[in-house]
């Protein structure tokens, strides 16, 4: 994750992962097919394990509004936490296999589900739209943070409050549910 924050994933070669990993070039070679497939591969688990850290934040929360709210605030806590993680997520967090993973867990969920029970006010037609809405405005505030413009707090508070603002929640609810304390 390291190397690909720093590097991107073309210039990253076998030799740095097998110097990173400490292992011998030949190990390295025998399990990882190539760099872009081992790219795919962390991308992919960094999102599955992110979701699930999240979603098992949600305790008994059922509402999808504040979900969405913890949700984007722990993405945003974490790049402030663990900058070399918050890199990699916002250098690379567009890329197919990180969105694939993303749709695949919770996020979409909480959106159809908040979409199906008319709390937001958007159409199922619109889902792919916001979720690049999400993706894309988390994302550009885990770098506003790492490039220490904005407090993760600030910034993860504010961006929740705007994204639901634009589900079609009123400008009130979206700030109390944006400004909740986190576990």
């Amino acid at each position: 994750m390291k190397l690909f924050a720093e590097h991107g994933v073309t210039r990253v070669s076998i030799s740095e992962l097998a110097a990173a990993a400490g292992m011998a070039r030949g190990t390295i070679y025998s399990h990882v097919p190539d760099v872009d497939t081992l790219f795919e591969d962390v991308a992919a688990q960094l999102a599955r394990e992110m979701s699930q850290r999240v979603a098992s934040g949600f305790g008994e929360i059922k509402d999808p509004a504040r979900r969405l709210a913890i949700g984007v605030r722990e993405y945003i806590r974490r790049a402030h936490a663990e900058p070399p993680w918050g890199r990699f997520m916002s250098r690379f967090g567009l890329s197919h296999s990180l969105l694939q993973a993303v749709l695949s867990t919770e996020p979409l969920a909480d959106l159809v589900s908040g979409v199906d029970s008319g709390r937001y006010r958007i159409t199922r037609d619109q889902l792919p739209a916001m979720v690049c809405v999400l993706a894309g405005g988390t994302l550009a505030a885990m770098v506003t943070v790492l490039d220490g413009r904005a407090t993760w707090r600030e910034v993860g508070s504010d961006t929740a409050e705007l994204m639901l603002i634009g589900l079609g929640l009123s400008r009130k609810e979206a700030r109390e549910i944006a400004r909740a304390e986190l576990a």
